[in-house]
């Protein structure tokens, strides 16, 4: 009696078997994220602004993909109409770039920089 394993047997068990190695060998890191002072009073221009020109305005800028975020346009095209006071959580200029949401393909916020932008929010989203 012949005992012979196919070889695309062999394949598939050496695949998932480096699989398990590779899922098993990972380490993470957990990263914790510094709560937000909620009496702290952030600043569009010196909170938000910075967070736009780091990770937005490479392609949200004049001439350039909608909305504007340089620090001359960038509140001017997000208030009112990507900011949801209502429903912070809601607002198109939090959750679109926010790392945990699917919305958008490219340069996304960190998570710290998306809790930023939604305590703004949550202060009334001023231009100060």
């Amino acid at each position: 009696m012949n005992h012979h394993i196919p070889s695309k047997l062999l394949r598939i068990a050496a695949v998932f078997f480096m699989a398990m190695i590779a899922i098993t060998a990972c380490e993470y890191e957990t990263i914790e994220i510094d709560e937000l002072d909620p009496d702290e009073v952030l600043s569009f221009s010196g909170d938000i602004i910075p967070i736009f020109e780091k990770s937005c305005t490479s392609c949200h800028r004049p001439g350039s993909t909608s909305p504007d975020l340089t620090a001359d346009n960038a509140y001017n095209s997000i208030v009112p109409n990507l900011i949801d006071l209502e429903n912070p959580e809601n607002s198109t200029i939090y959750n679109t770039p926010n790392p945990s949401s699917g919305g958008h393909a490219f340069q996304k916020y960190t998570q710290a920089e998306a809790a930023q932008v939604l305590q703004w929010i949550k202060q009334g989203a001023e231009n100060n």
